[in-house]
């Protein structure tokens, strides 16, 4: 089993998003969307699905973001 840095996804409210995405990062979208839904037993999920998990993981796990926030005394976003 691949080991992908997003786990199942929650079920939530979607949220529209207007924005435009290279050909290639879509491809690459559209293919995550289909190994994270066959790994998880769910079906192939949208590439608007994973955009914000995603960015909240990448966010999450950049250090230099998270210590530019502390110096700046940036509120933290409920997560």
């Amino acid at each position: 089993m691949t080991k992908l840095k997003l786990g199942p996804l929650p079920d939530d409210k979607p949220v529209k998003l207007t924005l435009e995405l290279p050909a290639s990062l879509h491809r690459d979208l559209v293919a995550y969307g289909e190994i994270l839904g066959r790994e998880g037993g769910q079906p192939t999920l949208a590439p608007a699905k994973l955009i914000a998990p995603m960015l909240q993981r990448f966010i999450a796990t950049d250090r230099g973001f998270a210590k530019a926030r502390r110096s700046a005394s940036f509120p933290k976003s409920p997560s």
